[in-house]
């Protein structure tokens, strides 16, 4: 065939580009290059995608050299190759140079944009660059309104999640399936569970993708009946579940330490739909085995494990051990984290809080000698709740609030009705060899209870208050929290790294299994 064809250097490329071996279609186009012929805006979003397939950034900025020097860099097609390349590599600041020096831009390369951010974990830039796409006038796609909906799920913003739920209403897109599972996934992760469920049961056709994000939000907020139930219900009505629907239903069955049911969903999954288990799943029956006690099965599940275990895995044994008070096994978890992940400060303050549990404070000065010894810094605790669109955020101890007297002073009165009703503080969370009159003020100013207190005085009677922490929530801000609930008649969730608590008169959805 004629080599001077660029239509057939481009079919050639584009289905090595598909299908692959991607590398093909990059010698391709360096072949292509070799015959003397100059690639157009069809061969440069082919070539790219095999760059983005093999996370060949060194290969793909050569192409975009290539792209600026035939002209092509103000295409929006060869754009939007360019962005998802540097954002498949983790390249944010090339893919937003790239969208920025295109002037006429059309809605595939803000979707690109938008998807970068987004992937990369970045939701707050994503939604941020969602307001400049409206200002600019351009009229958004399902895609735009998938990827934005998930962003705000991620942050748990759930305003903005409303705000662009109205938006798709308004804009035509009431009947657009993908766009309301989107929706039934934010509402689920930003603590409105019950909406999550209306809008599911108003989806016209539920797929997988649906049932897994219901059954998911359900586990994630402590509801593991409703999770089983709708697992249950979702086999009955013929829908093949996956390895995603699986991690849902085990995640609920860890949740309510449900250890038989775990176990048959476990070799369910494994006898009827031959569906390998994941890191995920082993995940799950680790925590749940460690929850429930059985420490040396866990730990033995994990030394037969089909795949090689990660830190997610030896971080829910040494969570268990915590629980229980395993020093020796806590101690080989975390030999095994710090392998792993060794910079996460999260889970030497674990095992120094297993130390200092057992009185072995000569263990916590270990610790403490270990992460200077390797450079990791404790992460502080931040506490964040968003009113009028406004996020005020706390430290534990903070202090620099404007209203921070005010606050304190409702803090300390809220703290007398619950100590009146039964509360006693729990100075075992603190370790620290200290006194314990010293360790109750640390435990009373935690970045929780700063931010529910602000929210008492800033909501009206009955307003339910929404507050997300960076980390685990600590055994006595749990205790303490439900005490409020009970004596403001308040409804208080609270959605931490882990999962979302919701507390009503006093009890936690959680059943204090967290």
């Amino acid at each position: 065939m004629p080599k001077s064809n660029l239509f057939l250097w481009n079919v050639l490329i584009r289905g090595y580009a598909w299908d692959g071996p991607y590398q093909v279609a990059i010698s391709l186009y360096y072949q292509l290059l070799d015959h003397g012929l100059n690639p157009d805006n069809f061969t440069f979003p082919f070539v790219l995608k095999a760059c983005s397939a093999l996370l060949a950034v060194k290969e793909g900025r050569e192409i975009h050299e290539h792209v600026i020097r035939t002209g092509w860099e103000n295409d929006v097609f060869v754009g939007a190759a360019l962005i998802d390349m540097y954002a498949k590599c983790g390249c944010l600041e090339s893919a937003r140079g790239v969208f920025d020096k295109i002037v006429s831009r059309d809605v595939v390369l803000w979707n690109s944009m938008l998807a970068a951010y987004a992937q990369n974990g970045h939701p707050e830039d994503a939604l941020t660059l969602c307001s400049e796409m409206a200002f600019a006038s351009q009229r958004p796609t399902v895609a735009t309104l998938v990827i934005v909906i998930s962003a705000s799920a991620d942050i748990g913003a759930l305003p903005q999640g409303r705000e662009i739920h109205g938006f798709s209403w308004r804009q035509g897109f009431a009947f657009q399936d993908k766009v309301k599972t989107a929706l039934v996934d934010m509402y689920a992760k930003c603590g409105s569970v019950r909406v999550a469920r209306r809008v599911f049961e108003r989806l016209q056709e539920k797929r997988v993708v649906a049932w897994n994000a219901m059954v998911s939000g359900y586990a994630m907020h402590g509801c593991y009946d409703d999770a089983i139930d709708l697992f249950e219900e979702m086999i009955r009505q013929g829908y093949v579940p996956d390895h995603i629907t699986f991690v849902g239903v085990l995640s609920a069955c860890r949740h309510g330490r449900l250890l038989d049911e775990g176990w048959r969903y476990f070799n369910q999954m494994i006898e009827e739909y031959h569906i390998n288990p994941t890191v995920q799943h082993y995940t799950c029956m680790v925590d749940l085995l460690g929850h429930t006690g059985r420490l040396k099965e866990a730990h033995d599940l994990i030394m037969e494990m089909k795949v090689t275990p990660d830190s997610a895995v030896w971080g829910s044994l040494l969570n268990a051990c915590k629980i229980h008070g395993n020093v020796e096994l806590g101690e080989l978890a975390l030999e095994k984290i710090i392998e792993l992940q060794p910079n996460d400060s999260g889970n030497y303050v674990i095992l120094s809080n297993i130390y200092a549990q057992s009185g072995q404070w000569d263990g916590v000065a270990r610790v403490r000698r270990l992460m200077i010894d390797k450079g990791v810094k404790k992460n502080i605790a931040c506490s964040w709740i968003e009113l009028k669109n406004e996020v005020h955020a706390f430290l534990s101890g903070d202090t620099t609030h404007p209203m921070c007297d005010t606050i304190y002073a409702e803090l300390e009165r809220v703290t007398g009705l619950v100590m009146e009703a039964g509360y006693a503080p729990t100075t075992g969370t603190v370790f620290h060899d200290v006194e314990d009159d010293e360790k109750t003020g640390m435990v009373c100013s935690h970045s929780e209870r700063l931010a529910i207190a602000f929210g008492l005085i800033s909501t009206q009677p009955g307003t339910r208050l929404h507050i997300t922490k960076n980390l685990r929530a600590c055994e006595d801000c749990h205790i303490f929290i439900k005490f409020v609930s009970k004596v403001t008649q308040r409804e208080i969730i609270i959605r931490d790294v882990n999962r979302y608590h919701h507390f009503k008169d006093g009890e936690c959805s959680c059943g204090d299994h967290w």
